[in-house]
């Protein structure tokens, strides 16, 4: 599996989406915007996506933090279930 999360600095949401992969166990790649690559680069990749984190899972756009658990959910990488 092939996972890219797009981040922007200082953001919460970007790293509970790090956190879930980790908790998943599944390796993911970071990319920081304004870091790794500029937001024109960005947008040039995603055109309207406004948010972040933004995940990508085997090259097919998943989306934000809720998008990816609810993915993880679905493929059974993660449960429901509170501890």
């Amino acid at each position: 599996m092939d996972i890219k999360i797009y981040t922007s600095p200082g953001c919460f949401y970007c790293d509970q989406a790090k956190e879930l992969c980790k908790r998943a166990g599944v390796e993911y790649k970071s990319y920081e915007i304004g870091t790794d690559l500029t937001r024109s680069e960005f947008l040039e990749l995603y055109p309207g996506v406004m948010s972040s984190p933004h995940v990508i899972i085997d090259g097919e756009p998943i989306g934000t933090l809720v998008d990816t658990a609810k993915y993880f959910l679905k493929e059974g990488l993660i449960n429901a279930r509170k501890d």
